[in-house]
């Protein structure tokens, strides 16, 4: 577990709940100081999902690799949830990178395409925190990334912004480490995706 953004819209085909967003509101509330859906928050799912999981995210990190097919099935398995994405950059300029290019991505409707790429390929662009943005450039090209356009927005410093905002709900939320977990805004006591999926099961049958 490592220590211490604009709503999604990517409408591509498939069946993957990685590929199942719509634009639309989100600016949800929870209980929790910091752990909110913000306007910029990349939404993965229905976006009027009855149950929402917020993930504080890093794509350098390796847990988070690792549960990142959990989070998929479990996506699969409820199709009254929704996932969001809230951007922790633990490790320095290497999560950084990932952040700036999953945005670019965001922006040219490739999110999902280019967050499967980077997942996939994170041990030969962020091995133990080691970053080789070339490796990470290639992969997000391979996935349908314009680079050239990515770049250029990345150069605007609107990503800053996106990862200001949300390290500060970070702190406000007391995260320590990714990923961290919260379903309706009660948290995850443990990194078990037994456990999450549990307690979205629960959530679902709740608001049915």
């Amino acid at each position: 577990m490592a220590s211490i953004g604009l709503l999604v819209s990517v409408r591509e085909n498939g069946g993957e709940p990685f590929a199942r967003s719509a634009e639309g509101p989100a600016n949800d509330q929870s209980p929790q100081a910091g752990v909110v859906v913000r306007p910029h928050s990349p939404v993965i799912g229905p976006v009027n999902a009855p149950v929402t999981i917020i993930e504080f995210f890093d794509p350098a990190c390796e847990a988070c690799r690792a549960m990142h097919p959990e989070v998929k099935r479990i996506l699969r398995e409820n199709a009254d949830a929704r996932l969001v994405l809230r951007y922790t950059p633990f490790h320095g300029k290497t999560s950084v990178l990932g952040i700036s290019i999953l945005e670019a991505a965001r922006q040219q409707n490739r999110f999902a395409a280019v967050l499967e790429a980077l997942m996939d390929a994170q041990p030969a662009w962020a091995s133990h925190g080691r970053e080789d943005s070339a490796i990470a450039w290639e992969f997000a090209r391979k996935a349908g990334l314009d680079v050239a356009k990515a770049r250029a927005y990345i150069a605007t410093g609107v990503v800053e912004k996106v990862i200001a905002v949300d390290l500060a709900d970070a702190k406000a939320a007391k995260i320590s480490g990714t990923p961290s977990f919260f379903v309706n805004g009660t948290p995850l006591p443990r990194l078990d995706p037994a456990l999450l999926s549990q307690l979205v099961r629960t959530e679902v049958k709740a608001k049915r």
